[in-house]
């Protein structure tokens, strides 16, 4: 049974989150790389290879739009439509820490 694509079911991996959060003002490529480092203490680091592939899905899903571009950078920045992703799937995790809460605590009983 093939996978469907996280965007399709309205969720999104851990690169597409982070670089939402990333464009939530204007960035070129390689400044997205280096806020998510800083932003994530060097725990998720996003390659330009598959940074550019998410930034196409992003762009065809709307989540996105090209800001700006400039000779040699294309900046993005993140939609509204992209915000309201970002808030529901923000809601989505914080309902799967809690089941994970309850349940390990039920366990340690």
């Amino acid at each position: 049974m093939p996978r469907n694509d996280s965007l399709e079911v309205g969720e999104l991996t851990d690169t597409s989150y982070y670089i939402l959060l990333s464009l939530m003002e204007p960035k070129h490529g390689y400044l997205i790389m280096k806020t998510i480092e800083e932003m994530t203490n060097h725990a998720v680091v996003v390659g330009p290879a598959s940074m550019y592939t998410t930034i196409k899905k992003l762009l065809g899903a709307g989540l996105i739009e090209l800001h700006d571009k400039s000779d040699k950078k294309k900046v993005y920045v993140t939609t509204e439509k992209g915000v309201q992703l970002v808030k529901k799937e923000i809601e989505r995790k914080r309902l799967m820490i809690q089941h994970g809460e309850e349940i390990l605590a039920n366990k340690g009983e």
